[in-house]
């Protein structure tokens, strides 16, 4: 095996395995961002009392 072919079977993975992380991340971010606005907007119905069961 030579040197390209080597660089070629080697080169992609780092890149790859970055832009997974980076995908990972920004998913994870949105989720939580959901998920906080999720709560935030149940704290406020709750104390505005729309929550109530009257």
């Amino acid at each position: 095996m030579d040197e390209d072919e080597q660089r070629a079977e080697a080169g992609p993975e780092p890149a790859r395995r970055a832009s997974a992380w980076l995908i990972l991340g920004v998913v994870s971010s949105a989720l939580l961002v959901c998920c906080c606005s999720v709560v935030i907007g149940l704290a406020v119905s709750w104390s505005a009392g729309l929550l109530g069961g009257r």
